[in-house]
């Protein structure tokens, strides 16, 4: 039987887009619908129609981290998103919700719960966001990358499933010889510090004569002044705003220096990467923090705090590990335990029990 489905929470990250596109291209090859909900200004509005799927739009901005004014706008659009999502769900008359949490969640869940459609959540961190913590009471099923999160929510709702991850990055090829290369993302909106560091470290190689090629993905907003200093600074490769195609990207490099968020740890992972993490100092929980110890542990990653990246810094760690590929590829060996090929195969699943259970209940 083919189902309907909604995908909400895309949040205006890669983080929550990209897990969320893993899960509904299994749905869609099972031969289910999919629609997502999202905000014309995230980066879902851009990749969810390339990807191939319709999307409705609705207006709502963050309250976590924000200041008081985007507070107040939040709190004026949140009924109005709720009663614009429960237009939409009534109109598409889905069997199950999926959300991935994040501010966009919020109104979707929110009509959902008022049309008694079944919701699954996936929760990649280990202490739930906002979204997530207050729609624990009511989920279906709550699809989580640890065991400790299982304690937001209610017993017997949780399955520990990992993150869903697209399934280009576990078939890689592992990259052979050429010149190294350096693959530095601060996700899909750049991040200041790595952009920061990035720039300090050029020289550095410049100076060193280190045959190395670096891949720099900056974010809109520092793009331009970031691509006319590399331009001239005498180092092969290429600074550019976003990287459509990143399972690519990471089957051309030997290297990866980025934020170590849930969905980056497990392409990370999925790729067979070795890496150098930059957890995020503001992340709820200090959970990007959790997941590069996680990795560090294991010998299949290197950490860097964030008040101790700088240029110097970055040129160091990159210099060490390149010359010593014994330990590159010890920890490209060792970051596959963490991987989870079947993430998103079991969340398609458990969407497609939510649905049978919902119709069951109307026969």
């Amino acid at each position: 039987m083919n189902y309907r489905f909604v995908v909400a929470g895309a949040g205006g990250t890669g983080g929550h887009v990209f897990p969320a596109l893993a899960v509904a291209r299994i749905l869609r090859d099972r031969g289910h619908e999919v629609l997502f909900i999202g905000t014309k200004q995230g980066i879902e509005s851009r990749l969810v129609p390339a990807a191939g799927f319709p999307m409705e739009h609705i207006k709502i901005g963050g309250l976590n981290r924000v200041g008081l004014k985007r507070q107040l706008q939040t709190a004026v659009e949140l009924p109005v998103s709720a009663g614009v999502s429960t237009g939409i769900l009534g109109s598409w008359k889905p069997d199950a919700v999926f959300s991935m949490g994040g501010f966009v969640a919020g109104p979707v869940v929110i009509a959902a719960l008022l049309r008694r459609i079944p919701i699954v959540v996936m929760e990649p961190n280990a202490v739930p966001g906002f979204t997530n913590r207050k729609l624990a009471p009511f989920v279906y099923r709550a699809l989580v990358n640890f065991e400790e999160t299982a304690k937001w929510f209610p017993p017997g709702k949780t399955e520990v499933t990992g993150v869903p991850i697209r399934e280009e990055f576990f078939k890689l090829p592992r990259k052979a010889g050429g010149v190294f290369t350096l693959l530095i993302t601060g996700g899909s909106l750049g991040a200041r510090a790595l952009n920061r560091a990035s720039r300090e470290s050029w020289p550095l190689f410049r100076k060193n004569q280190t045959p190395i090629r670096i891949v720099h993905q900056t974010g809109a907003a520092e793009h331009e002044a970031l691509a006319r200093e590399f331009a001239v600074a005498g180092i092969d490769g290429e600074v550019v705003p976003f990287i459509n195609g990143m399972a690519e990207a990471f089957s051309k490099a030997d290297l990866v220096l980025g934020r170590a968020g849930a969905g980056g740890v497990g392409e990370i992972a999925a790729a067979g990467m070795a890496s150098i993490l930059v957890p995020l100092p503001f992340a709820a929980d200090n959970h990007q923090r959790k997941n590069a110890e996680a990795l560090v542990r294991e010998g299949a990653a290197r950490m860097v705090l964030n008040d101790e990246l700088s240029g110097e810094r970055l040129f160091r760690e990159v210099e060490n590990l390149r010359g010593d590929p014994e330990t590159l590829t010890g920890m490209r060996e060792r970051v596959r335990i963490f991987a989870r090929p079947d993430a998103a195969e079991r969340a398609a699943e458990v969407m497609e029990q939510a649905a049978r259970q919902k119709n069951s209940r109307k026969q």
